[in-house]
């Protein structure tokens, strides 16, 4: 058995419209009816992730440990993007990158970075238009979510790892150490589902068993708990 990685969950002050900016960048529609309340975005092309938004007043502080890394096949097509997403109601963002960076560091209308990749970038080719979510983590962190998802490691070297669904599409990366304390409450985290039959409590215990701790249970009824590396996510309720 392993869990099935049901969508990124955004926290956000204002989900609606955050998830009618990250429609509008990726060209998918917006789900008003999403799992657990709040509102989606569908995962369109196979391999592709599902993003869902819900509110949340947790201030953001430093900055986020997981972000989207959006490709693009040409530098116009780059410039593209970056010129949508300034439109949807995004900015420009320094986190000390430099003028020579290849990648365009961005920011959601709620602060959430982004980098917009160059074209030509060999490790992201064939993922799709979300090609990574990169993540702060750590190497035994990469080895946690590879087994506890049953996607097999794409990446695994100097400490840094990247998993990958096996049907392709979007790569999960963890930049390895230093891993940044966490500061406040995660914007965007994991919401699994367990597969449709399956024991849910048991799924939790294998989780436990793997690394990840039990924090508690949510109003809506979601498991709360945290991976090795202290990163919050959720097992939804059985539909």
């Amino acid at each position: 058995m392993a869990s099935q990685l049901y969508a990124i969950r955004f926290g956000a002050t204002r989900p609606a419209e955050l998830a009618r900016f990250w429609g509008g960048v990726l060209g998918r529609e917006v789900d008003p009816g999403a799992r657990g309340g709040g509102v989606e975005l569908p995962a369109g092309d196979v391999g592709q992730l599902r993003i869902r938004f819900v509110e949340s007043q947790a201030p953001k502080v430093g900055q986020n440990r997981m972000h989207f890394d959006l490709t693009s096949a040409t530098d116009e097509e780059q410039q593209a993007i970056v010129e949508r997403v300034l439109v949807f109601g995004g900015r420009h963002l320094d986190i000390g990158q430099g003028s020579d960076a290849p990648n365009v560091v961005l920011a959601d209308p709620d602060g959430n970075e982004l980098d917009i990749i160059e074209a030509g970038n060999n490790f992201l080719a064939g993922t799709g238009q979300i090609g990574a979510l990169a993540c702060d983590g750590s190497q035994a962190v990469g080895y946690f979510w590879s087994e506890a998802l049953g996607w097999p490691l794409v990446w695994d070297q100097d400490e840094e790892t990247a998993i990958q669904a096996p049907e392709g599409g979007t790569k999960i990366t963890w930049g390895g150490p230093p891993v940044e304390p966490q500061q406040g409450k995660n914007r965007l985290t994991f919401d699994l589902v367990v597969p449709a039959g399956e024991d849910r409590d048991a799924e939790i215990a294998r989780l436990v068993s793997l690394g990840a701790k039990h924090v508690g249970t949510g109003d809506d009824g979601h498991v709360e708990m945290t991976d090795p590396d202290g990163t919050e996510f959720s097992v939804l309720p059985v539909r």
